[in-house]
């Protein structure tokens, strides 16, 4: 994929309102990747700076640069309001409307959601990670409990007895 995105960064090269670039999560841009919610990499984002939305398409050129005329450039926001729908517009306005400390409680009331939405299905993996591990252990106890039970001695019993009358 990376030499497909160090082309689609070429071809967008100096565009006026399309930025194309790659953040190395592991260094100095950290704290940019743990803001935007990077888990993983290669991790693709595209949208608005403040709210980045993760690419799930193709990681091929065709598919990269498909998506970049397609979809990137100036969208829906404050600055933008004419590329918004009706219900967009009014849902700005009523944020443009509030407070600048009742506007940043509800976006920390919607980022706790998020954590906690977060946290909520890491606790059900774990569950589920303890569920698997705990039925896999009773599996292969069952399966010691059986072969000790004499279950390869009646295979060789078997065996033998099919060789034996094949023999007579």
């Amino acid at each position: 994929m990376k030499p497909a995105w160090d082309q689609l960064m070429k071809e967008f090269d100096g565009h006026a309102s399309v930025l194309i670039a790659d953040v190395d999560c592991t260094t100095e841009g950290k704290s940019l990747c743990d803001e935007s919610g990077v888990k993983g990499f290669p991790t693709i984002k595209h949208g608005d700076p403040n709210d980045l939305q993760d690419y799930q398409g193709g990681r091929t050129y065709d598919d990269l640069a498909k998506f970049a005329k397609e979809n990137l450039g100036p969208s829906c926001g404050p600055d933008n309001l004419d590329l918004c729908a009706a219900d967009k517009k009014k849902q700005i306005d009523e944020f443009l409307a509030l407070p600048i400390a009742d506007l940043t409680g509800k976006i920390k009331e919607k980022e706790d959601e998020s954590a906690k939405a977060d946290k909520d299905l890491e606790e059900l993996l774990k569950s589920l990670q303890a569920q698997y591990e705990a039925g896999t252990k009773a599996k292969e106890t069952k399966q010691e409990e059986i072969k000790g039970s004499g279950l390869g001695l009646m295979k060789s019993v078997q065996a033998y007895r099919k060789k034996a009358k094949a023999e007579l």
